[in-house]
Order: structure tokens, then C-alpha cells, then sequence
């Protein structure tokens, strides 16, 4: 099977990229070792959409967290994505801290944004939860949140709409260059591909190393560790706030979701196993103690999950993008870690431009299908348009998911649009589903079913992630019983 671009990876890099390439006359394979798309550090993260004065002024990760949080807004508007522009504040409790303060207000100057000094005072006005240690906060006004698993795969979507092919459960496990293609082997086909997109997170030092045994850096897994708070509780806070970034990273932050829950996190400690997503309870005591001293309040009471995800930190410290060094076709999409979601539109575009309409000079395609996936949200609308959906369809009266408020209608949709068979975490992924506070304890029974009914298949086979990973493994009466 020749395809013209083999894209590796299908985190929301290889999202965006696949459905800016898919506009043109191109033949196009994403290939993803995942169940699903979006299952890795594009799923398990803290949803930020960076301002960018945080990293350092003229790397990669500055340039491109600046011009990908202004892409988002139309972005999100393009593939009907919730995005909130809430803001994010970063605190200084003691004098020494007002002095890295400043510093931070001098490196946005340079990376080019725009951020206020807040005194106390007025920051007992916009955040009156905020301990009373408080003494000045950086406003960062462009900072925003957005639904990072709607993002990848309302993108993927539309990238499949106009022609991409997508093969998902397949681990690629060599590559060669042959006649000027490249052979990409992975654990059930083989494909052949004039160009390839090196995007697989936090598998990509492995992938680059396929084709060159010398490639000069290497990806160490950085575990974060995180509380979700019940969307129930009063608004804890109005912003995304930050305590003063470290060498570990950004540190423990109170993040506001689209969803209205309340993220608390991440840790931030590196780990051997790239599988490694497991949490344990010291590191998450010292989560909540680091949070805690941040406000007068938290409800830790209205926690109803904890999570953790791994972010691909690289060795050089920036992002890594560029052409394999003896292959202009190949290339290398390296330690895509923090700022990274902000930055990925700017980095898809980048790889358009620079790479692929470069080096393959495709023709734009003269008809694009614009994205019409169908989104019905039931319990967002007033009485009356309620009242005349549920009349046409009446599935969407009928509540699957009390607390996230999910119909039988939505799911049906959602199984619909989607290009590929779901498994029961991509489904709760896209919709919520046990998302609540009693994390699928009453509706994940009638959901299985409904997703068995729907693939015309037996409960016993509906998969909640990887393969092997059955919900139900045997049926413990018969109706001839």
C-alpha cells in the first residue's frame, strides 16, 4: 500500500496535520498504535492553551506556543470545540518571588506577550480565594482552556471526510528506505509512503532512531499526577493559576475546564516505563499540599477521580522539528511536551508549509467538505427547542449519563461520526460519559449495551481501551437458564 504522507502518531500534532494536509490532492495514512486517537499525552494534560511568556524567549517552544494560542479561537469556531478565554494568573507569595515575577514580565516582553501586575487588592476582587500570602499575580488575559479530546478527534473527523485513511492498533516497528520510499512495518501491515511525519510522541525518539541508530536526542518520560473536583462545587476560582514555574516544569496548578470541573495538578516527576500512568498516594498528597497553600479553600472532599499522564520531555529542552539528517522526507517531530498543545496548530502549519507542500507540491483540492459533524447537546437548550428535538427524535429525551446529562441520541450520533469503532473509553472521551460524580457506576451497563447493539455484536465484546482490555469476559446466565 503506497500512500503519499504516512503520518505517525495520532496525538493532536498528527491530528492537525493529517486535516491541514487532507486539503490537498494527497494520498494519506495516519497510523496510530492506540485503540484510538487523542490516547496519549493529547488526552492526559491540563487542557491549558498557553499565553507564552513562560518559555524561554527565541526557542521553538515560545515561537510556537505564541502564534498556536492565537490560531485557536478559529480553530475551535472551525471544528465546533469548546474554548474558554478565562486568563491565567501566576502568584508571588514573598519578595524573592515578586522578583522572578518581574523577570517573567521582562521574557513576555521579548516573546511578544501582553500580561498585567495585579496587586493584591485587586486580585481579592477577580480571585477572592486566593490566600491572603498573596502579594502580586502576572495576568496573562490570552491564556485559555479548551476540550483537548474534542479537539483531536473532531479533527481527525474532518481530516477523514476529505480522504485520510487511518490505521489504528498498529505499533510500527521498523523502517527502511527503499527506491526513494519508505517502508514502514508495523505489528500487522506493511506500507510504503513517499513521505513520512515522525509525531508519536512520546514515542518519537524510538521512531527517529528506526531510520537513523545516531539520532542525537532521547525522550524521558515526566509523569504528572492530577485531582478532578466535582463540577457541583461553587466556582473555586475564576482563572488558571499558576505558583511561579520551576525546573520541574509549570508546577502544581488549580485549572477551571470547559466541562466546569476543577483540574488539581500535575506533579512532576520522570519514569522509566513510557507506560507508566499508574498514581500513588504520596505524590498526591503533595500535590494537595502545594494547591492548598494557594487558597483559603479546597474542596478536596468533592474529589471524584484522580489521573495521571506522561509528558515526552526531550533531552535538548525545546521542541525538536526537523528533517532526518540524511532524508529531506522524513521528519522528526521531537519532545512535543508543554507548551505543546498550545502550540499545535502553529506546528501543523509549520509542517505544511515548510515540509510537505515543499517537498511533495500537491495541488489544493478544488472541493473540501467542511466539518458538519452532528452535535446535539439536549440539556444546553431552553424548554421549547428541547421540547421540538425530542419530538422529532426521542431518543434525545431518553438520559443515558445523569450526571454529564447524555442522551441515547447523542451516543448514536457520536457512533456515527465517528471513521472508526469506538472502544467504551473513546466514547466517554468524546461525550462525558461517567465523567460525573459517579464515574460510570449507573450508566456504563446501559452504555456498553447500547455501543453492542449499535456494532451489532455481543456486551462480551466491546473493548474499554487496548486490545484484550473486554469490559465483561463471561455471562453468568443465559436466558435458557
Amino acid at each position: 500500500m503506497l500512500y503519499d504522507l504516512i503520518i505517525i502518531g495520532g496525538g493532536v500534532i498528527g491530528a492537525l496535520i493529517s486535516r491541514l494536509a487532507s486539503r490537498y490532492d494527497l494520498s494519506i495514512l495516519l497510523i496510530e498504535k492506540e485503540n484510538d486517537v487523542g490516547n496519549g499525552a493529547s488526552s492526559a494534560n491540563s487542557a491549558i492553551i498557553h499565553a507564552g511568556y513562560d518559555p524561554l524567549p527565541f526557542t521553538n517552544k515560545a515561537k510556537f506556543n505564541v502564534l498556536g494560542n492565537k490560531l485557536f479561537p478559529s480553530l475551535c469556531k472551525e471544528l465546533n470545540v469548546p474554548l474558554k478565554e478565562i486568563g491565567s494568573l501566576t502568584i508571588a507569595r514573598s519578595d524573592d518571588e515578586i522578583k522572578i515575577l518581574y523577570d517573567l514580565v521582562e521574557r513576555a516582553k521579548i516573546n511578544g506577550v501582553d500580561v498585567n501586575l495585579l496587586n493584591r487588592e485587586e486580585l481579592r476582587i477577580i480571585e477572592p480565594n486566593l490566600s491572603d500570602d498573596v502579594l502580586l499575580a502576572l495576568e496573562a488575559k490570552s491564556a485559555k482552556i479548551v476540550n483537548p479530546f474534542l479537539l483531536v478527534s473532531n479533527a481527525i473527523i474532518d481530516a477523514y471526510n476529505n480522504g485520510l485513511k487511518i490505521a489504528l492498533g498498529e505499533e510500527v516497528t521498523a523502517i527502511n528506505f527503499i527506491d526513494n520510499l519508505y517502508e514502514i512495518k508495523t505489528t500487522k501491515n506493511t506500507y510504503f509512503g513517499k513521505m513520512v511525519i515522525n509525531s508519536a510522541g512520546i514515542n518519537s525518539d524510538k521512531i527517529a532512531k528506526m531510520l537513523d541508530k545516531d539520532f542525537p536526542h532521547t525522550i524521558t518520560p515526566r509523569k504528572g499526577e492530577y485531582f478532578v473536583l466535582d463540577k457541583q462545587i461553587n466556582p473555586l476560582v475564576n482563572h488558571v493559576i499558576f505558583p511561579l514555574p520551576s525546573s520541574k516544569g509549570k508546577g502544581i496548578l488549580i485549572i477551571p475546564t470547559t466541562s466546569s470541573n476543577v483540574l488539581i495538578g500535575p506533579s512532576s516527576e520522570f519514569c522509566l516505563d513510557k507506560d507508566d500512568t499508574a498514581t500513588d498516594k504520596s505524590t498526591l498528597d503533595e500535590v494537595l499540599k502545594s494547591a492548598s497553600s494557594m487558597l483559603k479553600s479546597l474542596p478536596i472532599s468533592d474529589n471524584i477521580r484522580v489521573f495521571s499522564g506522561l509528558r515526552p520531555t526531550p533531552s535538548n529542552h525545546d521542541f525538536y522539528l526537523k528533517a532526518d539528517k540524511n532524508h529531506s522526507t522524513f521528519i522528526n517531530l521531537v519532545g512535543i511536551e508543554s507548551p505543546g498543545l498550545a502550540s499545535s496548530p502553529a506546528i501543523a502549519e509549520f509542517v505544511l508549509n515548510q515540509f510537505i507542500l515543499k517537498e511533495l507540491s500537491p495541488k489544493l483540492k478544488e472541493k473540501i467538505v467542511p466539518f458538519n459533524k452532528k452535535q446535539m447537546h439536549v440539556y444546553l437548550l431552553d424548554n421549547e427547542e428541547a421540547t421540538k428535538i425530542i419530538q422529532k427524535n426521542p431518543l434525545y429525551g431518553k438520559i443515558i449519563c445523569n450526571c454529564e446529562k447524555v442522551s441515547e441520541g447523542e451516543i448514536i450520533d457520536e457512533l456515527d461520526a465517528s471513521p472508526f469503532k469506538l472502544t467504551y473509553k473513546g466514547l466517554r472521551k468524546r461525550l462525558r460519559i461517567g465523567f460525573g460524580r459517579c464515574q460510570g457506576g449507573f450508566c456504563a451497563p446501559k452504555v456498553v449495551n447500547l455501543m453492542a447493539k449499535y456494532y451489532h455484536t455481543s456486551p462480551l465484546n466491546i473493548l474499554y481501551d487496548r486490545d484484550n482490555s473486554n469490559i465483561l469476559v463471561t455471562e453468568t446466565k443465559s436466558e435458557a437458564n
